[in-house]
């Protein structure tokens, strides 16, 4: 049988000749404008790739458990931990809750306890949870030493080998100081409870991970992908660094360490990032020369971005946690927490828990992505993804080193400064609709209330804390200032209403209808529209009868010169206020002497203009 090469009938094309051809179908056009992307990470991403753009990546010729890591540790089969994190003020409720997702397919928990004081309190928490096989991962703001002590107890009182025993303690001294302004007692005293906590776990709980570097603070601060590892990996080094001098070995940290990262909705990028977190780890890992190989191993938990969850529209939270799940399991993350759509504005509840669960579960036991390791090696894009945010994040990670190192870097506020910056892009990008929260700065659901729903701290970011020594990095949802302007308009006494004064030419006029009406919705204003006036007249009884605050005037460009000064002649001081949906720029200045108000168009910034709209009309 003749061994012929698949295709090959098909002659190869050079990546010259496909260059050649895009250029051309250009007409001159920029390529980089037209088909590059320019990343906030700070890098381009190119429109195709070719095997020639990976064939300088080292480790593309390693397989899943081989050195430096980047295809993970899984060598058979992709299998993670279904986590789902429990929060309620009742230690009852959260068991009932645990239990009962436990029944439904969960192999591993978040309990978001407030306090844990008493072996009472432990017992009745962890009361029907079998220990020796689901994970039990702590969350809490301090006390994890006596919560450490008294999960121990239980374990020794249930009669269950400790050694069986997994799980993680959210115990992370620089996560604290960076939502509270400051160390609990002091940095040193942090550092004490740390190597306490290390010896015990040590001792006791061979497969629990003592210390957790929650890289997802800095996502959900604003902060991109490249700046989430690259700070990530400096605060593991941090404690690597510290301990170590302290005399703690090397592996002993290492091993006992969770990545917590956040998951958003940059679908590829997620996932090279916790390839690409492999892969500099390996490398940091290295240089303390680890007696163990389990140290090269990081044990990487994602969960649910919550900067880009939205209070408006909530069930499209599903569709974005559904990518970030995707993400995280082809990228090999050992556990995922998927957050229930409606924790933005009030308690989740048992169906809001289920849809949740259910998510990781459909896509393993119907879209079979616990099957095969590392799915996404070899591909072009992908690998030169990995590549791309690995390089950028080992830049960033080595300007850390060269100020001072992580502690330092928080303390003198570098951290939080650089992380605001690109949070600030982000808003921007936010307020000029170039990025889409879908539901809230677009295509809102016009008839949508929320104000009555909202229970609880919705804001998940507005509470005020007050400032100590370090600077405080602010956690936010990238919705907020959008949602804001829409509750406030459902706080009033009445919406505003916005006609449409529609006139001339059928698709211009239907176009910016279209816009002006996906504008205003944003801000929950009552929207009358209208088929097209025959007559400037008809358009000025309509708009004058109907006793909308707002009148804009939609129509095209050329049109525009013919018929905007006489709608303004008719309803001048009759009304709140005149627009025009465009930007004939031409005819700008005459116009606003004529009595426009405002201009809305595609370089609007909307929230600016539409909070100066609630100024007018006495919202805000």
């Amino acid at each position: 049988m003749e061994n012929n090469k698949l295709f090959s009938e098909f002659p190869p094309i050079s990546t010259q000749e496909w260059e050649a051809v895009i250029h051309e179908d250009l007409k001159g056009a920029d390529y980089d404008k037209k088909l590059a992307w320019d990343t906030i990470e700070g890098f381009k991403i190119k429109p195709y790739y070719r095997a020639e753009d990976i064939q300088n990546l080292e480790y593309l010729n390693t397989n899943p458990d081989e050195f430096p890591y980047t295809r993970g540790f899984k060598k058979n089969n992709n299998v993670w931990d279904v986590r789902q994190d429990i929060e309620s003020e009742n230690i009852l409720e959260i068991n009932r809750l645990a239990v009962d997702a436990i029944q439904k397919g969960v192999t591993s928990l978040g309990l978001k306890v407030k306090e844990v004081k008493s072996p009472q309190d432990m017992k009745q928490l962890l009361q029907g949870v079998d220990l020796a096989k689901i994970k039990i991962n702590f969350i809490a703001a301090r006390s994890y030493l006596q919560i450490l002590r008294l999960f121990i107890d239980e374990i020794k009182s249930q009669g269950i080998d400790s050694k069986q025993v997994a799980g993680s303690l959210n115990f992370d001294i620089f996560a604290y100081a960076l939502k509270h302004g400051d160390f609990w007692g002091s940095e040193e005293v942090n550092y004490e409870e740390t190597i306490k906590i290390l010896e015990i776990v040590d001792a006791e709980l061979p497969k629990f991970r003592a210390i957790t570097v929650n890289g997802n603070i800095f996502h959900n601060a604003g902060g991109s992908i490249v700046q989430e590892l690259a700070f990530t990996l400096s605060e593991a080094n941090e404690y690597m660094a510290s301990l170590t001098d302290k005399g703690v070995k090397p592996a002993s940290i290492a091993s006992n360490m969770v990545f917590s990262f956040a998951t958003g909705s940059n679908y590829f990028l997620e996932i090279a990032k916790i390839r690409a977190a492999r892969l500099l780890w390996a490398k940091i890992v290295e240089q303390y020369n680890p007696m163990c190989d389990c140290a090269y191993h990081p044990y990487i938990h994602t969960s649910s971005s919550r900067w880009n969850k939205s209070v408006f529209d909530a069930y499209v939270n599903m569709l974005r946690t559904t990518t970030e799940a995707m993400s995280s399991a082809i990228a090999g993350a050992d556990s995922i927490s998927v957050a229930p759509f409606d924790f933005t504005y009030k308690d989740c509840d048992d169906f809001s828990y289920r849809i949740a669960r259910n998510q990781q579960i459909l896509l393993k036991e119907e879209s079979y992505l616990d099957k095969i390791a590392d799915p996404s090696a070899g591909s072009y894009y992908i690998e030169n993804l990995t590549n791309s945010i690995a390089q950028h994040a080992w830049e960033l990670f080595k300007q850390i080193e060269t100020k001072g190192g992580f502690a330092a870097v928080v303390k003198n506020g570098y951290l939080q400064s650089e992380i605001e910056k690109v949070a600030q892009q982000r808003d921007m990008d936010i307020a000029m609709r170039k990025t889409a929260i879908l539901g809230t700065n677009q295509y809102p659901n016009l008839n949508e209330k929320m104000l009555d729903k909202i229970t609880g701290e919705y804001s998940f970011g507005n509470k005020t804390i007050s400032e100590g020594n370090i600077r405080i990095l602010k956690q936010y949802r990238g919705s907020q200032a959008f949602e804001n302007l829409r509750l406030a308009t459902e706080k009033s006494e009445k919406a505003p209403k916005v006609f449409l004064f529609t006139f001339g030419n059928l698709a211009m006029r239907k176009a910016r209808a279209g816009f002006a009406t996906n504008f205003f919705a944003v801000a929950g204003y009552e929207i009358i529209d209208n088929p097209g006036f025959k007559t400037i007249e008809e358009g000025v009884s309509a708009a004058l009868a109907s006793k909308a605050e707002v009148i804009v005037i939609c129509s095209s460009d050329e049109e525009y010169a013919e018929i905007t000064i006489p709608i303004c002649n008719a309803l001048k001081g009759k009304v709140k206020n005149i627009t025009l949906a465009g930007y004939p720029k031409d005819h700008i200045d005459s116009f606003k002497t004529a009595g426009v108000n405002e201009f809305i168009h595609v370089k609007t910034n909307a929230l600016e203009s539409l909070t100066n709209f609630q100024k007018q009309m006495g919202i805000l």
